[in-house]
């Protein structure tokens, strides 16, 4: 054991001659006894997982503050060592790298998920105070992964998909490839036991038809670089597991019909001899079209930088040659750890601000996601995502998620000009908000000082959690009273589902350890949330009715469900006894099977009569519907029907829009029904050659004179001639 962190040490001394051993030293010693006696679920005893965690820290050749934290990382979450002792004996910077660590266990919470998902928040928001808090995060995850054979089959399955949905994606966020792979690989043998391992056996088989394979092509550019006088390092690099196995699933492949499991790595010692190797290979193998990707011009977010390019060997099989400089290919190693400076306490704060934009973005949208599980849900959207570069019409390169479209673009240059877009040119062409991005599109954003600000349907097609959270913030600042309103009726309405009144639990007391918990400044800040989706109100009313329980001794816990029930059940029979089925009241028949026939869709105002089934109650027509027309011969099952006027029920009404086509036509036309707040629950549309545009749309109406209200409405857009509610 003592061994072992020799070899830490001597592996420090050898890149960082300056650290500090004797903090190193004593860091080892405190976690060491605080330790004592802990085992791992391995058997061996504790003090080797923070050992562990200290020589990947190591092999990341990071600064002797982040391995003297990662050697204490679980003192205070495991044993009785706390953060303030860290502070007193390693100074304020290692107690803050410990305690952004360090989980949030004693903290009571309603359900594990929600726990998961705090200390998740947690890490996030101590990692955007200082990166390296989620370096060693990760190490201690790698380590973790490494000993997942001894836990529980369920807690190996949960881990390793966490792990797959947070912790691979952030090391590939960070540009740690090495780290990336390896947590990819255990989490597929976990997660898909059968296909790893018939991976493994499989490409095992093939191994060394593989191997002649690239050796000979690594010859061939090694003999015509000594020509060209260029100093390379070759090698060639097996694809991992994971990106094989993800790639046959994408591809619907076999093994069998990927060739390329191997890529040749060509390492140069300047940009010039980069592009000078590339030259070469293009000469010697045929290139595939659209496979050449420049991430020296254009670098991935992650400081990412190689020439990638797929060539047709000689024998007609595909392979990937990549191309870097030494500093590139440690950056491509180990990412943002490459950036540190082994002086202690320092980094280089400029580049890395410049690296690290997509964790401050990342910060901004915590600010706005009110609950921990929204938050944790939009961060696996957008590390998961791969990316598109596009260009401004100025050639500034713009890089966005993979299937962004015109609008994430508008708001990535600036919320302003996405909430006046009114639509885009791609390329020199007008294109639909909708169109998906492609690599190169250049993208000039068309902009209206008539454009109000964003649709809601937006929230459903843009990409970027960046474009849907300033969408978000346009419609809490605009639309803030009618928000309040919004979010006041639909608290009311879970108050009256759970057979509570408001009295009962908006207790002030209640109410401050709501908007603690939810992060609201204010109960006006929490009505506006629920208001435009921030939070649904059954989150705040179930917080409210923990703190009412607690009030009531447990004895009459049960008493209490019984009379919430009892409520709810009240509540329910008594709109059965008030409502008719559909609104609709059938003469003479009380309890009547009824059903509003599709073929006219009535609605109250319309004149309508009933019609006697064979099996199905009754149908209920529109007077004048052709069905009812052509059935004058069985007047005997015919009867008579009227709408109960009082009845709250919605009915649903066909129209069809008739315009000239023009941009942004559909978008004001969906705007009106929205800001006369009618359900759009179908559209259909279509333009003919002659540019006239066609919109079948199926609204939720409550009566006719709604229904002549909106199509007065839309007869006002700018284009449009003709709206009709369709007939039979």
């Amino acid at each position: 054991m003592d061994n072992r962190y020799g070899k830490l040490v001597s592996k420090i001394k050898a890149y960082n001659p300056n650290c500090d051993i004797s903090i190193l030293d004593r860091a080892y010693d405190l976690s060491k006894k605080a330790h004592e006696g802990q085992l791992r679920e391995s058997g061996e005893p504790y003090i080797m997982h923070p050992l562990e965690v200290a020589h990947t820290l190591a092999d990341l050749e990071l600064d002797c503050t982040t391995i003297i934290a990662g050697l204490l990382h679980d003192t205070v979450e495991d044993t009785t060592c706390t953060v303030e002792q860290i502070r007193e004996q390693f100074g304020e910077e290692i107690a803050l790298l410990v305690d952004g660590v360090t989980k949030l266990d004693k903290i009571p919470y309603t359900t594990k998920e929600e726990q998961q998902a705090e200390n998740l928040r947690k890490m996030f928001m101590a990692m955007a105070k200082d990166i390296r808090v989620i370096l060693i995060k990760l190490a201690d995850r790698l380590h973790n992964m490494h000993t997942l054979k001894y836990m529980p089959a369920d807690k190996q399955i949960e881990k390793a998909r966490e792990t797959l949905e947070i912790y691979a994606p952030l090391a590939h966020r960070l540009g740690i490839s090495k780290v990336k792979w390896e947590l990819e690989d255990i989490c597929l043998r976990y997660l898909h036991p059968n296909e790893y391992y018939d991976l493994v056996e499989k490409i095992a088989k093939k191994r060394r038809e593989r191997e002649a394979f690239i050796k000979n092509i690594i010859d061939e550019i090694k003999a015509r670089t000594i020509e060209l006088g260029v100093e390379t390092q070759i090698d060639g690099r097996p694809k991992h597991f994971f990106s094989i196995y993800r790639k046959m699933e994408q591809q619907n492949k076999t093994l069998d019909q990927i060739y390329d499991l191997f890529a040749v790595r060509v390492i140069v010692n300047s940009v010039k001899d980069c592009y000078a190797v590339l030259g070469l290979v293009h000469e010697l193998y045929k290139p595939i079209p659209g496979r050449f990707k420049d991430y020296i011009a254009m670098p991935k977010p992650n400081m990412y930088q190689s020439l990638h390019t797929t060539l047709i060997g000689h024998e007609g099989q595909p392979f990937e040659v990549q191309i870097r400089t030494w500093d590139m290919h440690r950056v491509a190693e180990v990412g943002i750890a490459a950036h540190w400076k082994y002086k202690e306490g320092t980094k280089a704060e400029t580049e890395l601000d410049n690296k690290l934009v997509w964790l401050r973005q990342m910060l901004e949208w915590q600010k706005d996601a009110k609950d921990a599980n929204e938050f944790v849900e939009t961060v696996k959207v957008d590390l998961f995502t791969d990316e598109v570069f596009v260009f401004t019409p100025k050639g500034d390169v713009v890089n966005l998620p993979a299937g962004s479209n015109p609008i994430d673009f508008g708001y990535a240059i600036h919320s302003g000009i996405g909430n006046k877009m009114m639509g885009a040119r791609v390329n020199g062409e007008i294109v639909k908000l909708g169109y998906e991005l492609k690599n190169g599109d250049i993208i000039e954003v068309l902009t209206s000082a008539n454009v109000h600000g964003p649709s809601r349907d937006w929230l459903k097609i843009v990409k970027s959690s960046q474009a849907r959270n300033k969408i978000n913030q346009w419609f809490k600042k605009e639309n803030r009273e009618e928000n309040v309103l919004r979010g006041k009726e639909s608290i009311d309405k879970e108050l009256k589902k759970q057979g509570l009144t408001y009295s009962q639990v908006f207790k002030s007391e209640w109410i401050d350890l709501m908007l603690k918990k939810f992060n609201f400044n204010s109960l006006e800040d929490t009505f506006s949330a629920v208001g435009y989706g921030g939070i649904s109100s059954s989150k705040i009313v179930a917080k409210l009715k923990e703190e009412y329980r607690k009030t009531k001794p447990e004895e009459l816990e049960d008493e209490i469900e019984q009379e919430l029930l009892a409520k709810q059940e009240k509540e329910k029979e008594k709109k059965k006894k008030s409502l008719p089925e559909n609104g609709v009241i059938v003469k003479g028949i009380e309890n009547c099977l009824v059903r509003l026939s599709r073929c006219c869709n009535p609605v109250p105002g319309d004149k309508i009569i009933g019609y006697i089934t064979r099996g199905r109650g009754v149908s209920v027509h529109r007077s004048d519907c052709t069905n009812v027309v052509n059935n004058t011969g069985e007047d005997e099952r015919m009867i008579e029907v009227k709408w109960f006027t009082a009845a709250n029920v919605a009915y649903k009404a066909d129209i069809t829009v008739m315009a000239n086509d023009r941009t942004a036509l559909l978008m004001e036309i969906t705007n009106a029904i929205g800001e006369a707040r009618i359900p759009l629950k179908a559209i259909n549309a279509r333009t003919t050659r002659d540019q006239i545009a066609i919109i079948n749309l199926t609204l939720e109406i409550n009566d006719t004179e709604q229904l002549d209200k909106i199509i007065k409405k839309l007869r006002k857009v700018d284009s449009v001639f003709e709206v009709t509610r369709n007939k039979q």
